[in-house]
């Protein structure tokens, strides 16, 4: 097994390079195309705006690379703005395109009395499929940790997502598919659940 971080110059790479390691691996960091030959797992530890990422990824050479390997099944973690970017764009950067993995978009939270945007704290997911291997162990509502002000919409129900509600606002937290699982929630920060979920995506 060789699991590959990849770096498009940002992203939360140290903390899940740790969480990676508790698990007993050693994951390598990869930063251009030629570093996807003989990797196994994939994981994108996104942080940030979603434009700047996908302006990034582009400048790496990356974008073509990464749809080749998504869109083939092969295993793909893709974490906050790593899961955003999946889907065909969002209303934080609305004239740049995602990778279209997904159909659907991202958007903001809407504006409502009381409500603290972004979100930023500990708050459940509740899978589609709890018995997914993706899910094994983390009972039927898990708790993780979210810092995110937009979220995606799914519009292909071919990727089995899990829900999150937010002071009244209801979001995919997750889409999985094959091997390929993303989360809006930051699983390196989600202490004993973070470690399950990113187990069970390695495993």
């Amino acid at each position: 097994m060789k699991i590959g971080l990849v770096d498009y110059g940002g992203g939360n790479l140290r903390s899940v390079h740790n969480a990676v390691h508790a698990l007993g691996h050693e994951p390598v960091v990869i930063a251009d195309p030629g570093g996807l030959a003989d990797a196994t797992h994939l994981i994108l530890p996104g942080q940030g705006e979603f434009g700047d990422v996908m302006t990034r990824l582009a400048a790496r050479d990356l974008v073509e690379p990464l749809r080749e390997w998504i869109t083939a099944g092969r295993p793909y973690f893709g974490i906050c703005v790593g899961y955003q970017i999946l889907f065909e764009g969002s209303d934080e950067a609305p004239d740049i395109t995602g990778l279209g993995i997904v159909k659907g978009r991202c958007v903001r939270f809407s504006d409502a009395p009381g409500r603290k945007i972004p979100q930023m704290g500990w708050n459940s997911a509740k899978p589609a499929q709890p018995d997914s291997p993706f899910w094994k162990g983390l009972g039927a509502e898990p708790y993780f940790y979210f810092v995110h002000s937009y979220y995606p919409v799914p519009e292909d129900d071919t990727w089995d997502a899990s829900e999150t509600d937010y002071d009244g606002e209801k979001f995919a937290a997750t889409v999985e598919k094959g091997k390929v699982l993303a989360c809006q929630f930051h699983p390196e920060k989600s202490q004993d659940a973070g470690l399950a979920i990113i187990a069970n995506f390695l495993a």
